[in-house]
């Protein structure tokens, strides 16, 4: 469903998977910056969003997410994962309990998927799990509303419109940030091998002491042993050359692809930027080519991250 908002003036549409909401309203630095100072409003309308109620909502997800959440306290934003038995990531949730249901919104188009398997996975607990998407929108900024997690905002869907005192700013903005945060993005980060270690959520979406879930033995064994397959970089891509990397472009060292670029955009501060999975293996302080374009690469996480050496994820808090 198209945003309401698109019809703002100067309001130009994302490509998919964020087609839907605005990439950009004309002016994609200054909406970067207001975006950071607090005074920008990001319309994410385009996420799926579920509820989940029911008194054994929170044991149940408890037992089949990565995250600890038997605890946890009403109000209190968190993240997490459902992963394959591989321990494959499949679905990253932001979530928020607000003492009567779990309220999650998901990667665009991940919903239905999402559902199902919750649906297979309920037995005889006392949970239901509904689809909201069509009544509930996720927005960046909003000064009222549900919190759910970094300043997303579920509104309900009929009330979607930019707060007076706010100034639009598109998902060009909002994932400039992103990206010089060193966050990563379902679908973008990662593809259809990415374990958690891989990717830095170790320290924001999975608990290391929690019991079983589905997955959690590949989790385990690769921080107890340490060296990831793979490690998340931060780019710091070439400004004299006039195009970005784009998602899936070979990220090459010596002539030989060694990963992939995740996602790239253009920082009011930092310049060409992007976010990369590369082999571990590929020196910290090896020069890249991305998508043709030379860049620097920053550690995001440590080619040894494991118990001994944990996630280092430095952000820039743009």
């Amino acid at each position: 469903m198209k945003s309401p908002l698109l019809q703002l003036p100067g309001a130009v549409q994302a490509d998919a998977p964020d087609d839907g909401v605005a990439w950009h309203y004309g002016e994609p630095s200054q909406e970067q910056r207001a975006l950071a100072q607090g005074t920008g409003f990001t319309d994410r309308s385009n996420r799926g969003v579920i509820r989940i109620e029911g008194p054994d909502r929170l044991r149940w997800l408890h037992s089949m997410l990565t995250q600890h959440l038997e605890g946890l306290r009403p109000h209190e934003p968190t993240e997490s994962l459902i992963l394959s038995p591989n321990g494959h990531i499949e679905h990253h949730l932001e979530l928020v309990d607000d003492g009567e249901a779990v309220w999650a919104h998901v990667e665009p188009g991940t919903t239905p998927a999402l559902v199902e398997f919750l649906e297979k996975m309920k037995f005889m607990l006392r949970v239901e799990v509904a689809d909201v998407t069509g009544s509930y929108a996720v927005v960046n900024g909003a000064a009222e509303g549900l919190r759910v997690l970094r300043g997303d905002v579920l509104v309900p869907r009929a009330e979607l419109a930019v707060p007076d005192g706010l100034r639009p700013a598109g998902l060009w903005a909002y994932e400039a940030l992103r990206i010089a945060d060193h966050r990563p993005r379902l679908g973008f980060e990662t593809d259809h091998r990415t374990i958690p270690n891989e990717v830095g959520w170790l320290d924001s979406a999975v608990h290391l002491n929690k019991g079983c879930y589905r997955g959690q033995e590949t989790v385990a064994r690769v921080h107890n042993l340490g060296r990831p397959p793979r490690r998340l970089v931060f780019l710091h891509l070439d400004g004299s050359v006039d195009r970005l990397p784009v998602h899936g472009d070979p990220v090459e060292l010596d002539g030989r692809q060694v990963g992939f670029v995740g996602s790239a955009a253009r920082h009011h501060e930092l310049g060409p930027i992007g976010l990369a999975l590369v082999k571990r293996n590929v020196p910290v302080e090896a020069g890249l080519l991305a998508g043709g374009v030379a860049a620097a690469q920053e550690v995001v996480v440590d080619p040894d991250a494991g118990i001994h050496v944990q996630v280092d994820v430095r952000r820039h808090r743009a």
